[in-house]
């Protein structure tokens, strides 16, 4: 038996997951996956889950972004299936990085049943965006009120009086040396 008569019923699995803007809508993110579907479809490949994962934090900002909406696929197929949908995500400007791994190198194709709702795309339906406390860059130059904090016990608040005479106690220092 010759292996071009059995490679139709072997091929490779592979994950790829990637990660659009945290901003995206909705119908945005539905063209991508319908366009990875059908590019898998197309070039003889199969899919066998797709999950969302939601927005997540990002390890480190990409495109100076700090959050993400993380996708991930799994499938069946040739280096031509990756190269192509790699292709694709590069031509989406909602999509900020993906990354694509080899699972296994030989699977049979044809012993794999795959329920239809592992494989279609879900609604992305997230939040409205909120600001990162701790990463407003506003925040920490201090042009944005933070909101006000409790006080430990013991702690007095200050009058004008007191931190006018403090300010002289200091400028009185300052003469002398």
């Amino acid at each position: 038996m010759s292996r071009a008569a059995t490679a139709p019923n072997r091929a490779r699995e592979y994950e790829t997951i990637y990660i659009l803007k945290p901003d995206i809508d909705a119908e945005a993110a539905e063209r991508v996956g319908s366009r990875l579907a059908e590019v898998v479809g197309r070039e003889s490949g199969q899919l066998t889950k797709v999950e969302t994962w939601g927005r997540r934090k990002l390890a480190y900002a990409i495109a100076k972004q700090r959050r993400g909406v993380y996708v991930y696929l799994k499938y069946l197929g040739s280096g031509r299936v990756v190269s192509e949908l790699e292709r694709n995500l590069r031509l989406f400007d909602g999509v900020l990085k993906y990354q694509t791994v080899l699972v296994r190198s030989d699977v049979e194709v044809d012993g794999i049943s795959v329920a239809a709702e592992d494989v279609t795309f879900e609604r992305l339906e997230l939040p409205p965006l909120e600001e990162d406390k701790e990463d407003s860059r506003e925040r920490q130059l201090g042009l944005v009120e933070s909101e006000r904090r409790e006080k430990p016990e013991g702690v007095a608040e200050l009058d004008e009086g007191e931190i006018d005479a403090m300010g002289e106690m200091g400028a009185d220092e300052d003469e002398e040396t």
